[in-house]
């Protein structure tokens, strides 16, 4: 979000002295050794600062700059600079490099140190109360990373005379009443309200951030406002006080779209609206506004530099457009300009050729200059003489403070020229207005530099194209121009004067000499000297700010306004002594100038009326009945501030009658509609352009790709279509993080994009057509938009033999393309922290085929490039990783390396038995939950394909067995899938008989389900009944004989048809049956079965096989039958605890897909034919929106319920070491949940560590019995391994055989890592002894009792009769363990079970280490843990959460699973010899 910004520029002085002639102005001059900056005046006053940017100290002049000096009380060479007071003009800052600083409250007379806890922020290091001078916000000690920087927040109530932590990870503070025209209405609330952009609750990542009021300085915790539908918002981004509103945006995930929303009491949250435009990241600029609209500039192309300009209504909710090609940089900042203390003059630049401009990146601007009377609703010409004027504005500022004004009553200037368009500013001469632009004289020959004093009286101009010895004035309004002589020839830098433009005295910064050896002067220049008298009354006139034609003032929020001034041609100055020219005016008569629309009312397109865009409020006891009438709004009101004098008779804001239908949204009619689409070709893919929740968009975005090249296009999801694309589209590639963006890919170098979700296309160049290899055609930047890769076929037209790949890049969008690399395979952008051109390639090695694949790496667009593997079979990236899958050295075998950073490889530890013949492969499948999943193929034989799941560490380095014969198929996909939105459950399909799969048997298989990220494996539990209401047949016989099999992945039409949803958290649905093994999925006992729990108990849906799919997150579920003609559709409300037929046509079809947005967040369902669409609208069924209050959700009349996961063999509701509620709408309530809601709530605590947070650490294996035991042969890793990778560990552990899964967030129990003996990292021998010593006391509870309660637990054991003789061995979750095990109220930690001898010689040792470790444990770790990254809360790792939501469709059985990554399920290996 970008304010004015005023530039001020360098200066410098040489030596002092003064020079004075007669009837000139005197001048005086000072010499500095560095550079000077930030010249500031303190208002209504001659004291002025500035910074030698060199040297780092402030300097201060209290006689207007004739003489200077030090300001004391800093470190030499520690002063920032010099920050003043908005709203006091006694009050300043220096800030220091470190965290002492000073303070003025007397204009500059004492400087009063203080210090404060934390650096200064770079951006606004401080915050100021806008009427009481003694609070202040400090902000300092920023974190920026490629999102956003956060810091730390500070308050002072007594300016700095002590300070207070607010907030910590925050974005931005501001004070409520950071202008003094806003109000909270409430003088307390005034005095203490301070609104914050934070991080979410359980998340860092830019999405979540929000924002949080407080009233106490968050001595409680902070109210986060409703704002959209009467819910918070998250993804905010920036937050600016305008006048008297404040304004926040907030980003919309996976867009570039920004959504503003306005308050002018903190309270009342609005959505800004822009009508048909809206509001991107880095596209908007917040103007100079007034106390009854704000400004915004809206750019309107990413190709070039200009916007929309747009005006408020007075609260901030209604833009309308006010003149387009708005003319603005690369840094937002816009040729705009208020004319200074007149209401309604705005000065613009606008761009005439802005059509050529969005074609063509290095064409010129032909820029306009316009001028407003009437606060900006029409523009006109500004003219000297009949000619058109053309003025340089503020994106080519060449001087401090304002461009064209003052506060000198209607006197403009401004550099330009004459003619059809602005030209170069060496080419402009200097020009003059003295009737706040209405007309312009020429006066002065080139630019110059210019000022105002005197209230106008005095205008002063230097040259500004080269060397100068001149300073010229002019005391009639720039008619007529004197010259002074300075004392050097010089060239000017900055030429400035008080804020008010009252004095006659201004300072003039200059540079003397060449670049090799300049002199920096700083010049006083002071004209109260000269003969001149001081102006009279009878000198005065009145002037009108604004008059029509006939000289008559003209009126603008019910008054005219008008200047006592100094007459042109008076010969004296006005010299009132900062007594600046004050505004008188008069009231008018109102007119509908004077009224805007109310709120809920938008301007008609011809903006004669005003009419209603939501249900009205009805007064209290009108609209009993609905057919009646009640008294309200006409949709005007008069506007906030307007002054003008009502006429008598009817007012334009008179309540009028209105119907009571207008009170409410028209009821819903409870039907669904279904409306059929016939194609004239068959379907070759699909993909929808996601919606999200602070999007603007209403559309729902389908495009297609038939069979004959073309694609259809549909904005209401399927219910009509167009053909925007006049071409042969072969392919179409949806931009992978953004989801207004898609691009239509011919045959030829043209491609055909949108980035505004299909409201209009573009198009691009390719360097050469696309390949003809089946690889990736284009890539995609996470970060930055416009960065594209396009790999494309060179010399394919011709001979084969010459046919190779091209790699380029174009960092704008298509326009420009630079080359990479040929002979590529794949390159993708792998950007990290300050690396953001960081890509990496697969390269044939000396551009031969048949060669070795490299991989290659470049942070310059390949300018350089470093190898980092010589014989590659491929690479994948996934989450926080970048898996590499090479050849080893003798070519037999396969080995994986990974990465963290894309340059820095480690090999992955794999079990033992795990070398991979090179025509086998490995197939990454997820990597959500800080470790990866990975697939290793064991047996390749068609048909017979399955394999080994293993998983990663938190690094991606060391791989321990998850599960062993997991089913794939002959393309690589595995029988494997996460549930989405649920932390660590997952689904396979294993291969129950591979020993006769390797003889050439048919596989039969079985399905598992993880509830703890793939530690343990188990059979799901049949229903127990099925949809018929009997019993199954193989009931009674244990989960070995008698379970629930569904068909996986590897079966599926379309990757994307998901058993669950990321937006119905809970909630899956598969296809299956019930027995030993899953049968095909044509036969008789198939079922479609549903699960509200994530996965521990399922209940059949329906009988035979189904797809499905869920839509409004949840709150509805559609199912069809698969690969059967059919009528009808079954749909449920009540998360499937009751279904309803649905007939959809007249005739049986055969349905292939049913479909929704990929955020599974609409009421609007597609049925997909081969060749004809089908779209069903369940928005007839309610129009009531569910009501969810996140800090009462569980209030009487909340719609919602909190629904808590957990594992199914542990007690409570802990999973992963934690206890997460989430959001769950009842299934009863009869509403719709509308804008995807955050479903998580909170974690409620962390839990005692189980058997369950912990999996089978590297080279150990699970036996039958739950225990992790050493595999014969092999020695553990080598534990002290982790201090040479962490110099900030104290000790390390000796191996137990199990390590923590990397999501557990689990506290204390039993810590099966840290069972055994510990030992000194090297260098920390100190602090581990200090760490591990103990007092008397001490030794007497770690000695005495552990005897005590090892010989009562020996004989316990003895004359229980559970030793199993097998000393040493770990055994945890066994069955038939009775009260010896890690639940067990005696034993809290794992031991051996043991005779009662044994256990006084071997139990003392234990469970002194055990009560020695809880001992420690008290006093904190110290950084002893090892064995992945591991998390304290789950905060750490939400953002880890499996986001799958796919570009191409939705969860469930629709679409949309994998898409969201690129490489989900990739195979990374080789089908055939021929390939390697």
């Amino acid at each position: 979000m970008r304010l004015p910004i005023l530039i001020w520029l360098s200066a410098a002085l040489l030596a002092t002295g003064s020079i004075a002639a007669k009837s000139e102005p005197s001048f005086s001059k000072k010499k500095f050794d560095g550079r000077l900056v930030d010249l500031i005046f303190f208002d209504d006053s001659e004291v002025a600062l500035v910074t030698d940017r060199d040297s780092k100290k402030v300097y201060q002049s209290n006689n207007a700059g004739a003489e200077w000096a030090i300001v004391e009380g800093l470190k030499e060479g520690d002063a920032i600079g010099a920050f003043k007071h908005p709203y006091d003009n006694h009050v300043a800052f220096i800030l220091g490099r470190g965290k002492t600083h000073l303070i003025t409250k007397d204009q500059g007379k004492t400087w009063k140190p203080f210090k404060t806890d934390g650096l200064a922020s770079p951006r606004g290091p401080i915050q100021y109360h806008a009427t009481d001078s003694n609070r202040y916000l400090y902000q300092g000690d920023e974190e920026c990373s490629s999102q956003m920087c956060r810091g730390t927040t500070w308050y002072t109530e007594d300016a700095f005379e002590t300070t207070h932590l607010l907030y910590k990870h925050r974005r931005d503070c501001i004070w409520a009443k950071s202008t003094d025209a806003f109000t909270t209405g409430h003088d307390v609330l005034d005095q203490n309200t301070v609104l914050c952009v934070v991080e979410g609750k359980h998340s860092e990542d830019a999405k979540d951030y929000r924002l949080l009021i407080t009233n106490d300085y968050f001595k409680s915790d902070g109210v986060e406002p409703r704002m959209a539908d009467g819910r918070t918002v998250s993804g905010m981004s920036n937050i600016a006080a305008v006048k008297g509103n404040i304004v926040v945006a907030a980003a919309s995930e996976r867009t570039r779209e920004l959504a503003l929303y306005v308050t002018d009491d903190t309270k009342t949250w609005h959505r800004a609206e822009f009508g048909q435009h809206r509001i991107e990241e880095d596209a908007y600029t917040i103007l100079e506004s007034t106390n009854y609209s704000i400004q915004v500039d809206v750019r309107t192309t990413t190709k070039a530099e200009f916007g929309n300009l747009f005006t408020s209504n007075s609260n901030g909710t209604y833009f309308t457009k006010n003149i387009e090609h708005t003319n603005r940089n690369e840094v937002g900042i816009v040729d705009f300009e208020k004319v200074s203390n007149i209401q309604g003059i705005v000065i613009v630049n606008t761009v005439n050729n802005y059509q050529e401009m969005e074609k063509y990146w290095l064409a010129e601007k032909q820029l306009k200059s316009a001028i407003s009377f009437d606060d900006g609703r029409t523009f006109q010409p500004l003219k000297v003489g009949d000619e058109e004027l053309h003025l340089h504005s503020v994106t080519n500022q060449h001087n401090s403070g304002r461009v064209f004004s003052s506060p000198a009553p209607g006197i403009v200037m401004g550099v330009g020229n004459t003619g059809k368009y602005l030209k170069d500013y060496t080419e402009g001469d200097l020009y003059v207005s003295d009737n706040a632009g209405a007309t312009w004289i020429k006066a002065l020959d080139e630019a110059h530099k210019y000022e105002f004093g005197g209230q106008g009286s005095l205008l002063v101009a230097v040259f500004d194209e080269g060397e100068t010895d001149k300073v010229m004035y002019s005391i009639n309004h720039g008619r007529d121009w004197e010259s002074a002589t300075l004392p050097d020839k010089i060239r000017a830098h900055e030429l400035t004067t008080v804020p008010d433009s009252t004095s006659l005295k201004f300072i003039l910064s200059a540079v003397k000499g060449g670049m090799r050896n300049p002199e920096f002067i700083l010049y006083s220049i002071d004209f109260g000297g000269l003969h001149e008298r001081e102006c009279k009354d009878s000198d005065m006139e009145k002037w009108y700010a604004r008059v029509d034609s006939d000289k008559n003032p003209k009126c603008i929020m019910g008054h005219t306004q008008s200047f006592q001034r100094r007459k042109p041609d008076a010969d004296c100055f006005v010299n009132f002594g900062f007594k600046e020219a004050l505004p008188q005016s008069e009231p008018c008569d109102c007119t509908d100038e004077d009224f805007e629309c109310d709120f809920n009312f938008v301007r008609s397109e011809d903006r004669t009326e005003c009419r209603p865009v939501g249900a009205l409020q009805v007064p209290q006891g009108e609209c009993q009945n609905s057919d009646g009438t009640f008294m309200g709004s006409s949709g005007w009101r008069k506007i906030a501030g307007d002054d003008c004098k009502r006429k008598s008779g009817p007012q334009k804001d008179d309540k009028v009658k209105r119907p009571c239908s207008e009170t409410h949204d028209s009821p819903a009619s409870g039907d669904i509609q279904a409306k059929l689409t016939k194609f004239k070709s068959k379907f070759v893919e699909y993909f929808y352009l996601e919606r999200h929740a602070d999007s603007d968009a209403q559309d729902e975005t389908v495009v297609v790709l038939t069979r004959d090249n073309i694609a259809h296009v549909s904005h209401d999801h399927g219910k009509t279509w167009t053909t925007p694309i006049d071409d042969n589209v072969v392919a179409i590639y949806p931009h992978q993080y953004n989801d207004d963006t898609i691009y239509f890919i011919t045959p030829s170098e043209r491609v055909h994009y949108t980035s505004s979700r299909g409201k209009r296309y573009d198009e691009f160049k390719a360097p050469e057509p696309p390949n003809q290899d089946k690889i990736q055609i284009l890539g995609f930047h996470p970060d930055e938009p416009d960065w594209l890769l396009w790999v494309g076929g060179a010399k394919c037209s011709g001979a084969e033999a010459e046919c190779h790949t091209v790699a380029h890049v174009s960092t704008k969008g298509g326009d420009e393309w630079k080359v990479l690399m040929r002979y590529v395979e794949k390159c993708k952008f792998v950007p990290q922290p300050d690396r953001e051109k960081h890509i990496l390639c697969e390269q044939y090695k000396n551009d031969d085929t048949h060669a070795a694949l490299q991989l290659q790496s470049s942070d310059d667009w390949f300018e350089h490039k470093t190898t980092l593997f010589e014989d590659i079979v491929s690479f994948a990236t996934m989450s926080e990783f970048v898996i590499v899958a090479q050849r080893a050295d003798d070519r037999q075998y396969l080995k994986v390396d990974a990465s963290i950073d894309g340059t820095t490889f480690a090999p992955a530890l794999f079990p033992p038995g795990f070398n991979v013949a090179h025509q086998q492969a490995y197939t990454v499948l997820d990597s959500s939950t800080h470790a990866i999943f990975m697939h290793v193929t064991i047996n390749n034989v068609q048909g017979q394909e399955y394999g080994t799941i293993i998983k990663s560490n938190s690094n991606g380095t060391s791989y321990v067995l998850s599960l062993n014969g997991v089913n794939r198929n002959r393309n690589g996909y595995v029988d494997f899938e996460k549930m989405v939105g649920l932390e660590g459950v997952a689904i396979v399909n294993i291969v129950a008989n591979t020993e006769e799969v390797d003889g050439g048997g048919k596989k039969k298989i079985k399905t598992k389900i993880t509830h703890n990220d793939g530690a343990d494996w188990t059979f799901m539990p049949p229903p127990a009944k099925d949809s018929d209401g009997k019993a199954y047949s193989c009931g009674g016989q244990g989960v070995e004989k008698c379970s629930l099999h569904l068909h996986g992945y590897t079966e599926r039409d379309d990757p994307r048809d998901t058993y669950a949803s990321q937006s119905a958290i809970g909630l899956m649905m598969g296809v299956g049956n019930v027995g030993e093994f899953l049968a095909p999925p044509q036969d008789d006992i198939t079922e479609t079965f549903i699960t509200r729990d994530g996965g521990i108990t399922w209940t059949p849906a329906m009988k035979g096989r189904y797809m499905w799919e869920y839509g409004d997150q949840g709150s509805i579920i559609v199912i069809v039958k698969k690969h059967q003609a059919t009528r009808m559709v079954y749909f449920s409300t009540d998360e499937g605890a009751k279904w309803t037929k649905y007939e959809f046509s007249d005739t049986d079809l055969e349905i292939a897909d049913i479909t929704t947005l990929p955020s599974d967040n609409s009421r609007n369902f597609i049925l997909w034919g081969r060749d004809f669409i089908i779209n069903l609208d369940f928005t007839g069924l309610t129009n009531k929106q569910c009501n969810l209050d996140k800090e009462n959700p569980e209030a009487p009349d909340s719609d919602y319920y909190l629904w808590e996961p957990k594992h199914p063999l542990q007690e409570g509701n802990c999973l992963f070491g934690h206890i997460a509620q989430y959001y769950r709408k009842k299934p009863e309530a009869e509403c719709y949940n509308g804008k995807k809601i955050d479903q998580f709530h909170k974690t409620v605590s962390n839990c005692a560590c189980v058997r369950e947070d912990f999996e089978c650490d590297y080279n150990y294996q699970k036996q039958s019995d739950g225990s992790c035991d050493l595999v014969p042969g092999l020695s553990p890793k080598a534990a002290d391994s982790i201090c040479a990778s962490n110099h900030s560990i104290v000790e390390y552990y000796d191996p137990t055989g199990y390590r923590k899964i990397p999501i557990s967030t689990c506290v204390g129990g039993s810590e099966l890592e840290y069972t055994a003996q510990s030992h000194p990292c090297p260098g920390h021998e100190d602090e581990y002894k200090k760490k591990h010593a103990i007092s008397g006391v001490g030794l007497f509870f770690a000695i005495v009792l552990p005897i005590a309660a090892a010989c009562g637990v020996g004989y316990w054991v003895w004359r229980n009769g559970v030793w199993d003789g097998k000393f040493g061995r770990i055994r945890l979750g066994e069955p038939g363990q009775g009260a010896f095990d890690q639940d067990s109220p005696l034993v809290r930690w794992p031991i051996a079970a043991i005779s009662a001898i044994v256990a006084i010689a071997a139990a003392v040792p234990m469970v002194v280490g055990s009560l020695w470790r809880t001992a420690l444990g008290a006093f904190g770790r110290g950084g002893g843990g090892y064995g992945g990254r591991t998390y304290r809360s789950r905060e750490a790792f939400a953002r880890g959460r499996g986001q799958y939501s796919g570009i191409g469709g939705g969860g469930g059985g629709g679409a949309g699973a994998a898409d969201g990554f690129e490489d989900e399920g990739e195979l990374l290996g080789s089908d055939s010899d021929e390939e390697v």
